[in-house]
């Protein structure tokens, strides 16, 4: 019954035009193109995407049945088959862009072309690692759902009901397991929240926000520490939770204003100070060796499998942190001169911060 009263819930509210919170608005549309025109860096960064896009309108969905990636070495030829599937998304995103910039109905069909390919292929099954890789397909469809046709909207949104669906009844967030507060948990909330504005599902905004506030109070700690970083003894996990967490905040923020950045739990922690925890390791004020006393025998695995950066004892490399301090930049600027002591080419041209600059609450607009 619960299945059943949440997949009407997401048709209803699926039915009207409304504005995108997960990706740009008109206005921000408008403003991201005065920018490409007038702005150099902005330009070269969009390049890019551009190219991308117009390498797609020549290209064939490669979409799979099952995404397979968490759990499993890289080499695997499952892992490989489906790491290349989802190299779609990025082109979904690139032509989805490149549409609502220029209007042009090629990027439009392609696009659409795309995304049907894989919601009439894909079956989700609601392993959060695997199903946070759809973050571009569902960003790209958010920036088109108003012009797709009836039918295309339909199929499409009906993919998106299957993978929120599979990620709020996921096994993976049962009481007692680990992946119920760990950085599973995050990735989980973050493909709800962008499944649920997408589809404008606003009558499942209470859930949302429940299990952030839980997963904050669980995952992170007063000290800006986590429970990843403690378990893993790795930044590079500490990054990977709270980059799903500050996206899902990002998209509550524009949407209703709620400040989940900011948000303190019952024991003092915030998004925040676990983002302050990064930054002097991105700045690099301070160092640290990656993995040397993770309690997860899988990161040894992978080192015993020569997977880059999971060798114990590897320093934490600053430009691995880059995109959580960008994330971070659209609640609080001042992160840009922390990302700005990095020296990389990685974020030469860091399309987040441009976003960030366009990007504002849209409810509060």
């Amino acid at each position: 019954m619960k299945k059943v009263v949440l997949l009407i819930s997401f048709l209803v509210a699926g039915l009207c035009a409304r504005a995108q919170y997960v990706s740009l608005s008109d206005a921000e549309i408008q403003a991201l193109k005065k920018n490409i025109e007038s702005k150099e860096e902005v330009k070269k960064a969009f390049e890019s995407y551009k190219q991308t896009a117009e390498q797609a309108l020549n290209e064939q969905p490669n979409p799979i049945e099952i995404i397979v990636s968490q759990g499993v070495l890289a080499g695997n030829p499952a892992k490989t088959a489906s790491l290349k599937a989802l190299q779609d998304g990025n082109k979904i995103y690139a032509l989805a862009l490149c549409y609502r910039l220029y209007q042009q109905k090629a990027y439009l069909q392609k696009a659409q072309d795309f995304l049907l390919a894989w919601a009439n292929t894909n079956k989700p099954n609601g392993d959060p690692i695997n199903e946070t890789k759809l973050e571009d397909f569902i960003t790209g469809y958010d920036l088109i759902r108003n012009n797709v046709s009836t039918e295309s909207k339909q199929q499409i949104d009906n993919w998106l009901i299957k993978v929120g669906e599979a990620e709020l009844n996921s096994a993976s967030a049962k009481p007692g397991k680990t992946t119920s507060f760990n950085n599973w948990n995050s990735h989980r909330i973050k493909t709800i929240t962008l499944v649920a504005f997408t589809l404008h599902n606003t009558g499942y905004e209470p859930r949302i926000y429940q299990e952030l506030e839980k997963q904050i109070n669980a995952n992170l700690n007063a000290d800006g520490s986590g429970f990843d970083f403690l378990e893993r003894d790795a930044l590079h996990y500490h990054t990977y939770t709270l980059e799903p967490l500050l996206r899902a905040g990002m998209v509550i923020y524009r949407a209703t204003g709620k400040n989940y950045f900011s948000y303190q739990s019952e024991k003092g922690a915030s998004i925040q100070k676990s983002v302050d925890f990064l930054v002097p390791f991105v700045t690099g004020a301070k160092t640290h060796g990656e993995f040397v006393n993770s309690k997860v025998s899988f990161d040894k695995k992978r080192a015993e499998n020569h997977e880059k950066g999971y060798e114990a004892g590897t320093l934490f490399e600053p430009a691995n942190g880059v995109y959580t301090l960008s994330l971070a930049a659209y609640f609080n600027p001042l992160y840009i001169k922390d990302i700005q002591q990095v020296n990389s080419v990685r974020q030469k041209f860091n399309w987040q911060l441009i976003l960030n600059q366009i990007m504002k609450p849209v409810a509060n607009n």
